[in-house]
């Protein structure tokens, strides 16, 4: 198994909603659709076992200062491997070289993203346009679990 990641095309959305499908379903990422991601194609980074599409992740800039990593997915097959990590150090790399000063992240996986330099954070500190624009599509809203983390880059 050799991974490799690059940035997507247009022509890798079809496989990108395929993989996520599962976890949209239980409700763990938020679903969306192919002219959303088509809109925000350049923030996604994807990972690849060949042409075998295995895991992705967006970098969403919401200010000079702040982005958010959004729809992180790994294979369920290849998930222990570091691909996650991975994913997450390449988004936050070009956070870096961007300028950011800080990635957000709402996740189930409050651990994995500790092990990678995020803190938790009052989901009340979140800017409230990110909140209303994504938080609403959920099927969990208004009741959710989900723990805000942040990473000083």
């Amino acid at each position: 198994m050799s991974i490799t990641y690059k940035k997507p095309t247009l022509h890798d959305i079809p496989a990108m909603q395929q993989l996520v499908a599962p976890e949209i379903e239980s409700g763990v990422i938020l679903h969306r659709s192919n002219d959303e991601i088509a809109t925000n194609i350049r923030s996604y980074f994807l990972a690849l076992d060949g042409e075998k599409l295995v895991g992705f992740v967006a970098l969403h800039i919401h200010s000079p200062i702040l982005a958010e990593l959004r729809s992180m997915i790994v294979d369920t097959g290849y998930r222990g491997q570091n691909i996650g990590s991975s994913l997450v150090q390449n988004a936050c790399d070009e956070g870096r070289r961007l300028g950011l000063k800080e990635v957000l992240a709402l996740t189930y996986q409050q651990r994995f993203f500790e092990r990678l330099g995020f803190y938790e954070i009052p989901k009340e500190s979140i800017p409230e346009h990110k909140i209303w624009a994504d938080c609403i599509k959920c099927k969990h809203f208004p009741v959710c679990n989900e723990v805000s983390l942040i990473k000083t880059l």
